[in-house]
């Protein structure tokens, strides 16, 4: 693989944690005490990962994609309810964005895509309350069953 793709990869992989921080912002104000916690520990996560892209792209003698101010929302998010939805989007998304970068990767960086692709498919499957056949592939998101 090049360069470009591994590092148009990780730009997309950052854009998808910058909104995974907003995204998450939005979750916290409205996610109840009960999941708090959960919602807090996913935010620093994603945080964390964000940097790291960041760092890896510098490396990459490439610039950092910026955050936008304001993220566009899938849907309305009025509740706890919407709150955990959104959650398990944004993680479902930040999956097909590993598993992007997984592809053009090798060695620890391929590792550590795929373990970003792991959690996010771990924590979407807690906040939806059910797993993906083949998480972060949508193209075979309903082959699970074949």
């Amino acid at each position: 693989m090049s360069s470009v793709d591994v590092a148009e990869a990780t730009q997309a992989a950052l854009a998808a944690e910058h909104a995974a921080v907003y995204g998450y912002g939005v979750v916290g104000g409205l996610i109840g005490e009960e999941r708090a916690g959960e919602a807090q520990e996913a935010h620093t996560a994603h945080r964390a990962r964000r940097d790291a892209l960041a760092r890896t792209l510098r490396r990459l003698g490439a610039t950092p994609v910026a955050s936008a101010a304001a993220y566009e929302l899938p849907f309305a998010v009025t509740d706890a309810t919407g709150a955990a939805r959104l959650a398990a989007e944004v993680e479902l998304r930040l999956a097909g964005a590993y598993a992007d970068l997984v592809l053009v990767t090798t060695g620890e960086e391929r590792r550590t895509a795929a373990g970003a692709l792991s959690e996010a498919a771990v924590r979407a499957a807690r906040w939806s309350g059910e797993g993906v056949a083949f998480p972060g592939l949508a193209e075979y998101a309903n082959a699970g069953g074949r």
